[in-house]
């Protein structure tokens, strides 16, 4: 079982490069469907069909791409350090409390009522 465990992790992409390599192995293999279905449906079924092939790398290539963490970013030391970004601080793009409602959403509920 154990010897399973070894072969099982050569097939796990680990770094950005071997997801990229897997989406142009993928591409390639879409386009030479995508090629057959055109050359097997003439017209305008095997377009759709090469497009179908082709339009599934964007979607498999985004999820492989997502499954793949980038590398942790280098600790800031030094004179630099207090403008290095916190885990923990508060974001101030977001406003802290919610806007209360203008008069005439209050009045509007209370019509319908």
């Amino acid at each position: 079982m154990a010897m399973l465990g070894k072969i099982g992790r050569l097939f796990v992409i680990k770094t950005r490069l071997e997801a990229w390599m897997v989406i142009y192995a993928i591409a390639l293999g879409a386009v030479e469907r995508g090629r057959h279905y055109m050359e097997t449906y003439p017209g305008y079924g095997g377009w759709m069909l090469a497009l179908a092939c082709t339009g599934v790398v964007f979607l498999a290539g985004a999820k492989i791409l997502d499954s793949v963490k980038p590398k942790p970013a280098a600790v800031v030391a030094g004179p630099y350090a207090a403008l290095a970004p916190r885990r923990n601080m508060v974001s101030r793009n977001r406003p802290i409390a919610r806007r209360p409602h203008s008069y005439s959403e209050s009045l509007r509920r209370l019509r319908r009522d």
